[in-house]
């Protein structure tokens, strides 16, 4: 594709960004309200519980977000009971993401509810949901892709690259995520 050609897409891509007022609105408020989550002492979890239901999350009780934590449109996430999120943990949340009762996301896991449709010259964005089943474990680093679901108990080890649904109780490993037992 030849450049003005490439530039034509692009210019058309960011012009069919269809980002409401309020949306654009709630992601500014939501980017000045960092600090007072970010710098929050480890145990003020009631704290950011309450910051994430203010801006539209659905937040169970006893949850455990960790202050490095970054999120994005938290309005998207729907967090269970006893849920924990580990530091430095991203929640891309531009599709919703949904995080199952008692399941735990580790340290610098990274889950991406957004992407762009490759295929299409004008990328346009896309935004599949993930669900994380009750009591999944998504180990320190793992990548869960676009419109993955994690099923109930499964564990995702370790710097696992996951871009497809894993079932119940399965532990899978590795890039691409395979499966090696069952939990």
């Amino acid at each position: 594709m030849d450049p003005a050609n490439l530039a034509s897409h692009v210019a058309a891509n960011r012009a069919s960004r269809k980002w409401s007022r309020k949306e654009k609105l709630g992601r500014s408020l939501w980017a000045l309200t960092g600090p007072l989550f970010s710098a929050s002492p480890r145990l003020l979890w009631g704290w950011r519980r309450f910051l994430l239901r203010r801006f539209g999350a659905s937040v169970g009780n006893d949850v455990h977000v960790y202050p490095s934590v970054r999120i994005a449109i938290p309005w998207n996430l729907v967090i269970g009971d006893s849920a924990a999120i580990g530091d430095r943990a991203v929640l891309y949340a531009l599709g919703k993401i949904s995080i199952g009762e008692a399941a735990t996301i580790s340290q610098g896991a990274h889950l991406c509810a957004g992407s762009h449709d490759h295929r299409d010259p004008r990328m346009p964005l896309t935004k599949p949901p993930i669900s994380i089943g009750a009591g999944a474990w998504i180990c320190a680093d793992a990548f869960i892709g676009p419109g993955v679901t994690i099923g109930e108990r499964a564990v995702v080890g370790a710097r696992a690259v996951v871009v497809r649904d894993v079932g119940p109780n399965l532990v899978v490993v590795g890039n691409p995520a395979r499966s090696v037992g069952t939990r």
